[in-house]
């Protein structure tokens, strides 16, 4: 019997793009050529030395002593599950705090394992007042479970955190924290922070492809998925078993994806030569410049000045400008992607995201000259050069 032809492909290779949306970021070359390495079995014993390498560096990029520190094979949302079907039985009750898109996905995750779901709602685009939480806490005496978001990638909130720990552990309840779009970009101070469960991806700041979810689990929280009277919802996202596989029983639990473990291997290798306080201050600097720019030629941010992250910049679509047909000539004309607003910001909102390799003056430089550009065959006046000269002052310190 004759076989049709192999159908080809209208796409041969993956186009080069400048990623300056939410995520995906730009990948290190030497991330990269890490996953290019020989493949290797996932029981080798140089592998599980490689895991082991993983679980340290992830310690130092969380800043913690004490958590146990590994990867699910999953993007973030397998973190958040994770997080959401380990730590909670049915019945037991989780207070969140709600202020944008993500905040919700924990929400829709706690009622389906069953969970007495306590949603505290508060604006988007504002951190969430801790005052609301300290309100709601006071009405129950039996929480289990109090979650955040560190930094809620819809609206560009940067969320103190420390407030709510100390409200969380005031009423003896474990707290789960979302470093997605944070860790290895923001300061993430775990221990100092008394966080019990926080994971985050591998896309985002760690400069690494989408693919993994880094975690870091507390004594008290390991204990109490250990003393469950039922067993998780998941048994692939079971924390305690994933634990296992990574460092306390070696229990074979599933096939470990080799080359993205290799992959974040370089990645963290990246961040911490970098240094941890030189990376924070690098995605300030370049955030900042981007805001001066965007700001000189009349366009506004969502989040307020102080709660402003450097990860994302969501900016407000000015009047009467098309979402689409600008996003769509960033991407065909200049291969930049930038992301739309989601929830409540859909349609209103572009995400600007500096993350990782992504967070580089000249990306700052290329994108803002690239609006120059487009915007005014758009029906949107900007004076010829205003956002780049600003982004260049305060790159060059002027």
């Amino acid at each position: 019997m004759t076989q049709p032809p192999l159908p080809v492909s209208k796409i041969p290779m993956v186009p080069p793009r400048i990623l300056l949306g939410p995520g995906p970021s730009m990948v290190h070359p030497r991330v990269l050529q890490a996953m290019m390495q020989n493949m290797i079995g996932y029981l080798d014993p140089d592998f599980i030395k490689i895991m082991d390498e993983v679980s340290e560096l992830l310690k130092r990029v969380y800043q913690t002593d004490d958590a146990i520190t590994f990867a699910l094979s999953g993007t973030g949302s397998s973190g958040m599950e994770a997080g959401i079907s380990s730590l909670l039985e049915p019945g037991d009750t989780v207070v969140m705090c709600i202020y944008g898109y993500f905040c919700e996905r924990m929400v829709d995750m706690a009622t389906r394992v069953g969970a007495n779901v306590v949603p505290i709602r508060a604006d988007w685009g504002k951190p969430f007042p801790e005052e609301m939480l300290e309100a709601e806490l006071k009405k129950h005496t039996d929480v289990k479970l109090v979650t955040a978001i560190h930094a809620e990638t819809s609206t560009g909130i940067r969320q103190p955190l420390e407030g709510i720990s100390r409200l969380a552990q005031d009423h003896d309840a474990m707290f789960m924290v979302d470093a997605v779009t944070s860790l290895g970009g923001n300061e993430m101070a775990f221990d100092d922070w008394g966080i019990d469960y926080s994971y985050s991806a591998t896309q985002k700041c760690l400069g690494c492809p989408p693919g993994l979810s880094p975690v870091a689990l507390s004594a008290r929280a390991h204990e109490s998925i250990k003393s469950r009277s039922t067993l998780p919802s998941s048994w692939y996202l079971d924390l305690a078993l994933n634990a296992n596989y990574w460092g306390f029983d070696r229990v074979y639990h599933h096939t470990a994806p080799v080359s993205m473990i290799l992959a974040l291997r370089e990645g963290l290798r990246i961040v911490l030569e970098e240094g941890l306080e030189s990376r924070f201050a690098r995605h300030e600097t370049n955030a900042a410049a981007l805001r001066a720019g965007l700001e000189a030629i009349g366009i506004k941010m969502v989040a307020p000045v102080g709660y402003q992250l450097a990860q994302i910049t969501p900016v407000w679509i000015p009047e009467g400008v098309d979402d689409d047909a600008v996003r769509h000539m960033l991407l065909r004309q200049h291969s930049i992607e930038i992301g739309k607003g989601l929830g409540e910001l859909a349609g209103k909102a572009w995400r600007f995201g500096l993350m990782g390799e992504s967070s580089r003056p000249e990306y700052v430089l290329a994108l803002l000259s690239a609006l120059e550009g487009i915007l005014p065959r758009v029906g949107y006046e900007t004076a010829s050069g205003a956002a780049v000269g600003a982004a260049s002052r305060v790159l060059t310190g002027g």
